[in-house]
This record gives structure tokens, C-alpha cells and sequence, in this order.
């Protein structure tokens, strides 16, 4: 890790990061818009990348812990009105409760069957909210009375900074100790459990961390809309969306997860007015991209300067 601080990448990331810091010096409020909507994905891809990257597990239902984390929040503040800074913290530790109980049996099935169980979970949600429509707005969505500032400029750099230090600490977990456990776990898991090292344990303590960083970044997204409703935070195609990003970006880079997220948000939205030929183009590149650099934009880059 510690080499990190004097590779390319680490100065790099801390120009683009910089860089970005600056914008809401210059550009337009619907391009702040965009891009903070692009960096709370950022963290969900990042999030998803440590537990498939590294642990292996396929979780096909991101927005389970994305819409618990979220909707908690909602519902918190919707209904009983408390704070919004409260209603964050108490939706992203009600995000991590919900992964505990879905791990708890999911991560005792292997192979396809962890992943349907992840995607059950999805549905299940999906339904709970159009069930019980009173308390979570249904269909039509639950209006959220507070959001934490109405500034684009500040909205848009708490995401940043929120992004950029959920990519410290999920990447500094990632080659952590912890980390290289995990990557074993994931490629061979008899063999890592033959060295000695409980592979259960350190896969749920992958996915709380993981569940802690969606329902945070869930909870904060919904306070940016004012509002929660399926479409946007539990839809399965919003898990496909993030999914995608993370193999754009790159399996077992955390980092390139968040470029991943940037890149097909941006893109899907400059492409918007080719009506639906622009989730044929979007869709498109991320095929390519799989089928020709199966490590994604970073992962290619790395191993480029890996050669050299």
C-alpha cells in the first residue's frame, strides 16, 4: 500500500480529483447535476467491486442494500421527521443490518445460487414498497420534505468528497491484508481455507462494508432528489447499472468501479437525445469493452504501465 503514494496512479487520481474540485467554478448547474449523480454511483461500483472483484461472490442485487439504505432515510425523515444528518447515519446502518441478514445464509451457497439469492432479495423489496404504499410512497415514489442544501456547487462537492474518501478506504481495504485474504478466498476458496483462513468470516465482513457504503451512498443520493422511489434506487436495471460500471472500469480495481459510473452516466445522458439508440451505443461499448479488455479501462491502463 505504501508504495501507492509514488505510483502514477495515486497522482494521477489526485489531479483528476483536484481538477474536479474546481468545476463548480465554471461549468453549468445540470453538469454539476449529472456529475453528482455520477460519483454517489461511483461508490455504489466501488462498493459492488469489493465483494465480487475481490471475494468473488456474483451479487446480482445491489440495490437491496442501496434501497434499504435509502429508503430507511427516507422514511425517517418523511414520516417522524427527523434530522436529515440523522436519517443518513441510521439508513446506512440499517443498510449494513439487512446485508447481515441476507449474508448470513446467502454466503452458505456457492456459485449462481448466491447471486439469485442477492436478486430475490431485489424483488422483495420492490414489492414490500408497492405493498405497503403508505409508508413508502409506492409507485409513485416518497417525497422527502428535506434535502441537505439546494446548492448545486455544494451538493456537488459533498459528493466528491464523499466519493473520494469512500476510494480510500474501500481501495486501502482492498490491498490490505484483508484484501489479498479476500482475493484468495475468491480464487480458490479450498485452498485458501486449507492455509488457515476462515473464508465466511472475511466474505460477510466484506459484504457489511460493502452494504455500509451503498445505504450510505443511497441515503445521501435520496436526500440530494427529494425523493426515493423504485425507478431510482431499487429497479433492477439500476443494479445492471452499476454492475456495468464496475466491469467498464475494471474487476479488482475499486478505483476504476467509480470511472466506470462516470463514464456510463455521462455518456447515457449526452447521448439522451438519440432517444433509445443510446442504450444501444452505451450498451454497445460496455460489450467491447468486456469482450477485448476484460480488465476494464483501469485494469487495462495498469497492466499497460505494468509491460512498460
Amino acid at each position: 500500500m505504501a508504495g501507492f503514494f509514488t505510483s502514477r496512479l495515486f497522482f494521477v487520481s489526485l489531479a483528476l480529483v483536484i481538477v474536479a474540485a474546481t468545476l463548480p467554478l465554471y461549468v453549468s448547474g445540470y453538469v454539476l447535476g449529472l456529475l453528482t449523480v455520477a460519483f454517489y454511483f461511483g461508490v455504489f461500483a466501488m462498493a459492488w467491486d469489493l465483494l465480487f472483484g475481490f471475494a468473488g461472490e456474483v451479487n446480482f442485487g445491489p440495490t437491496f442494500l442501496i434501497g434499504v439504505g435509502a429508503y430507511t432515510a427516507g422514511i425517517l425523515n418523511a414520516q417522524f421527521g427527523w434530522s436529515v444528518y440523522l436519517c443518513i447515519v441510521l439508513g446506512a446502518l440499517a443498510s449494513v443490518v439487512a446485508g447481515l441478514v441476507l449474508a448470513l445464509p446467502a454466503l452458505r451457497v456457492r456459485g449462481p445460487y448466491f447471486g439469485l439469492t442477492t436478486l430475490v432479495a431485489v424483488l422483495m423489496l420492490q414489492n414490500f414498497v408497492v405493498v405497503f404504499a403508505d409508508l413508502t410512497g409506492g409507485e409513485i415514489g416518497l417525497t422527502i420534505p428535506d434535502v441537505i442544501t439546494i446548492n448545486a456547487g455544494a451538493n456537488y462537492w459533498i459528493a466528491l468528497g464523499f466519493m473520494t474518501i469512500s476510494a480510500a478506504i474501500l481501495y486501502g481495504l482492498s490491498q490490505s491484508p484483508v484484501g489479498l485474504v479476500l482475493q484468495a478466498s475468491g480464487q480458490d476458496p479450498v485452498q485458501a481455507g486449507a492455509l488457515g483462513f476462515n473464508i465466511v468470516k472475511h466474505k460477510l465482513a466484506a459484504f457489511i462494508v460493502s452494504a455500509f457504503f451503498s445505504g450510505l451512498s443511497g441515503a445521501l443520493l435520496v436526500f440530494y432528489f427529494g425523493t426515493a422511489s423504485v425507478g431510482t434506487v431499487v429497479d433492477v436495471a439500476v443494479g445492471v447499472n452499476v454492475i456495468v460500471s464496475a466491469v467498464l472500469g475494471g474487476r479488482r480495481t475499486v478505483l476504476g468501479a467509480a470511472l466506470g459510473a462516470i463514464f456510463l452516466i455521462v455518456a447515457g445522458e449526452f447521448l439522451r437525445p438519440t432517444g433509445e439508440l443510446a442504450t444501444f451505443i452505451v450498451s454497445a461499448v460496455a460489450l467491447l469493452v468486456v469482450l477485448f479488455f476484460p480488465g476494464g479501462f483501469l485494469g487495462a491502463a495498469l497492466s499497460r504501465e505494468a509491460r512498460s
